[in-house]
């Protein structure tokens, strides 16, 4: 991998985007209206919103950076952009580094904004360190980022793309603890969650909420969620193929 081609990578994509203001908006906004909303929804029992806020807070960064970037990775596919930067010098991990680089940066500021939302404009009562609540929502951002990149390589049209989220996301969704506790599940539900990334987000979340310091179950699940998401990278660069010869 050559640093000079993925940060020229990462400086197009920059670009590019800079040039598509409503899916800037998608990104940085909708993660702060959808937490708003949930504030509200919880209006009457204050309490039931930083049971579960905090965990939605990793959540929906990790679902919008997932849409947009496998819908974004898509229209340079199908454009022919894709196709013309792998007949140049460029390194599969030079391409999948420099998009995942260029999105991590907006995953930067998107987790940074709906962190500061949520504590100090919603209200969020959290134990820990807001330090370690933002560390977990930019984790979840950069896998969802990376789960974008990855299934990108599958779909034919954006529409295909939007309906790997029911496959992708949804069961993740619904086992990841959010709900109900993971360990009341059904036992092969509940060995399936211990394998799926958005159960340690949540999870790590969880620590936050509770514990005032970092506990080795929060390293524990920071890690995981960091591990998954460079190994979807990983799997991205692999899939990542020229369509004609």
């Amino acid at each position: 991998m050559n640093g000079s081609r993925t940060l020229a990578t990462t400086a197009r994509v920059l670009r590019q985007l800079r040039h598509d203001p409503r899916t800037i908006a998608l990104m940085l906004l909708v993660p702060i209206l959808m937490i708003t909303l949930l504030r509200y929804v919880f209006d009457g029992s204050p309490g039931t919103f930083d049971s579960i806020g905090a965990s939605l807070l990793g959540i929906f960064p990790l679902i919008t950076m997932f849409l947009v970037t496998s819908i974004a990775t898509l229209r340079e596919r199908t454009s022919g952009t894709l196709e013309r930067l792998l007949a140049m010098p460029l390194g599969k991990a030079d391409l999948i580094a420099g998009y995942a680089l260029a999105f991590g940066l907006l995953a930067i500021v998107q987790s940074a904004l709906a962190t500061g939302v949520a504590l100090w404009v919603l209200g969020l009562d959290v134990t820990g360190s807001p330090w370690l609540l933002l560390l977990v929502a930019l984790l979840d951002a950069l896998l969802g980022t990376a789960l974008g990149l990855f299934v990108s390589a599958f779909a034919a049209s954006e529409f295909q793309a939007v309906q790997f989220m029911p496959a992708v996301i949804f069961p993740q969704l619904l086992l990841c603890g959010l709900f109900t506790p993971r360990d009341r599940m059904q036992p092969a539900l509940e060995a399936v969650s211990n394998v799926l990334p958005m159960s340690y987000a949540v999870d790590g979340m969880n620590e936050v909420l509770r514990h005032t310091d970092m506990t080795a179950a929060f390293l524990r699940d920071t890690l995981v969620v960091a591990a998954c998401a460079l190994l979807v990278l990983t799997l991205g660069a692999a899939t990542l193929r020229r369509r004609t010869v």
